[in-house]
């Protein structure tokens, strides 16, 4: 009788230990069974950087559903285009601090008659070539440069202007420049000149003073 029961415990305590197809002690192992899934609530991220700066007239209009970014100053991100930055009206003097950086790349470069490059620029073809790298396509001569966007008053002028000089004498626009600094009695701006190229020179130096024609605003 003990025999009986010694092998019946036996039995129960083999048959108990033996080892069943429903454990799974990896996640491959699951997957190779069809038993894991990805959980339902994955969430994927990524993040895009602004590569550059466009004119805002140049950059197609934002839709409703527009996200705000955050740089040096508030900007919008263009829905169309993930890379492009519109630049509100507050901000409109951020393009103009790009465009006198710009030009200022080229401070001490030579003058070259009909240049648009570091090889050489003239005065109208220094202007041209900063507001390009913008896509803002100007006149390519100083006088058809100053029929472009408004005549300013004095108490209006800004940095990013456009500044003309009569210097063959009598009506003829004939120099243009980049206003860089404006104060009460003076401004300051970039341009290339015949003698020493790219430079800033300021209305205060008698050549300038005496032949100031006008400032005019493109950038609206």
């Amino acid at each position: 009788m003990k025999k009986i029961l010694y092998i019946y415990i036996l039995f129960i305590a083999l048959t108990s230990c033996k080892s069943t197809s429903n454990i799974v002690t990896s996640k491959e192992t699951a997957q190779r069974k069809g038993m894991y899934k990805k959980p339902n609530n994955a969430v994927v991220t990524s993040q895009k950087k602004v590569k550059k700066i466009t004119y805002p007239d140049r950059v197609a209009k934002s839709t409703s559903n527009t996200k705000k970014t955050e740089t040096k100053k508030t900007s919008k991100v263009s829905a169309n285009n993930d890379t492009d930055i519109v630049i509100s009206n507050e901000d409109a003097n951020y393009l103009a601090e790009q465009l006198i950086n710009t030009a200022s790349d080229n401070l001490g470069v030579k003058y070259r008659s009909g240049g648009t490059t570091k090889d050489g620029f003239d005065c109208s073809g220094l202007i041209f070539s900063t507001f390009k790298k913008f896509d803002i396509t100007l006149p390519r001569s100083s006088i058809d440069m100053a029929k472009t966007g408004r005549v300013l008053g004095r108490n209006e002028y800004k940095k990013g202007d456009l500044i003309f000089f009569k210097t063959f004498g009598g009506n003829r626009i004939s120099h243009v420049g980049m206003v860089t600094e404006v104060t009460d009695d003076e401004i300051k701006f970039i341009h290339s000149s015949t003698q020493l190229g790219v430079i800033i020179s300021s209305t205060k130096e008698a050549y300038y003073q005496r032949t100031f024609a006008q400032v005019n605003r493109v950038l609206e």
